[in-house]
């Protein structure tokens, strides 16, 4: 018999399946950038589950590919983020991992729904309307993501290749990149460089929701537009983070300049592709 690793929620975080793995005490640690910079390196489950089991649960939701796309149940706003999604290998998973198995005809568009669903936009919104600490289906099904008819191949062009230089870390997750129809190796793991990506995006989403410069700067912090006093906040966990690690708020700069350079038309990161 053949089993595969059961992933738990704490074990992926946005475009990393990757995020923690159990040590020998049998508790999570965080994966170091060191370890992720190894493509041949994956997480240690604490489960095991039988591989035939996971293909029939599968197969009987007409899902044939080599990968899944989930997301954490738990959410709660006064963490990092609310949305937390992601790319996992075909395995089991728990049931604080729920899964969204999206038509075969919809295949181009996954790295747009991943991307919407990663976006400080979508996040913003989902800071709204979770009450509690779950992140159930009926919460992600009143989303404000852009169909699938919105992706243009201009857009794809755009979305495609960044989703899949910050997903595509791992042998485990090749056969993602091959059915998006890239073959090379997976991408290394550079903190810079991911950062830099994900401002992109960032910027390519608040534009296609329609946004203005100033209701991004809101979004990202509203004490830069409404003043030092005003008493609301975003995304506190994400700012304090940053600003103990980076000495700056450094999402909040990345991703304006990222929007000023989608404004002028200008140059953007180096994909390699």
């Amino acid at each position: 018999h053949r089993y595969v690793p059961l992933y738990e929620a704490k074990m992926i975080h946005q475009f990393d399946h990757r995020w923690a793995t159990y040590g020998e005490t049998g508790k999570t640690m965080d994966a170091t950038p060191a370890r992720k910079a190894n493509p041949q390196w994956e997480p240690t489950p604490r489960y095991w589950v039988p591989a035939e089991e996971v293909t029939a649960r599968l197969d009987a939701k007409g899902w044939n590919r080599d990968w899944m796309l989930g997301w954490r149940d738990i959410a709660r706003a006064t963490d990092e983020r609310t949305v937390i999604a992601g790319i996992v290998p075909r395995c089991g998973v728990g049931d604080n991992l729920p899964l969204m198995l999206p038509p075969g005809n919809h295949l181009a568009v996954i790295p747009g729904l991943l991307g919407a669903l990663t976006s400080l936009i979508c996040d913003f919104v989902a800071r709204q309307k979770v009450g509690g600490t779950h992140l159930n289906f009926f919460i992600i099904k009143q989303f404000p993501i852009p169909a699938p008819s919105f992706y243009s191949p201009e857009r794809l062009a755009f979305v495609t290749p960044r989703v899949l230089a910050l997903t595509y870390t791992s042998h485990a997750l090749a056969p993602f990149a091959r059915d998006l129809g890239y073959s090379g190796p997976p991408f290394p793991w550079d903190e810079q460089r991911r950062a830099l990506l994900r401002a992109e995006l960032d910027a390519f989403y608040t534009r296609a929701y329609g946004l203005s410069r100033d209701e991004l700067r809101y979004i990202l912090d509203p004490a830069d537009v409404m003043g030092a006093d005003y008493p609301s906040e975003t995304f506190r966990g994400l700012k304090e983070k940053e600003i103990k690690a980076h000495g700056e708020y450094r999402t909040r700069r990345l991703v304006l300049a990222a929007w000023d350079e989608l404004e002028a038309g200008g140059g953007f990161v180096d994909l390699g592709l």
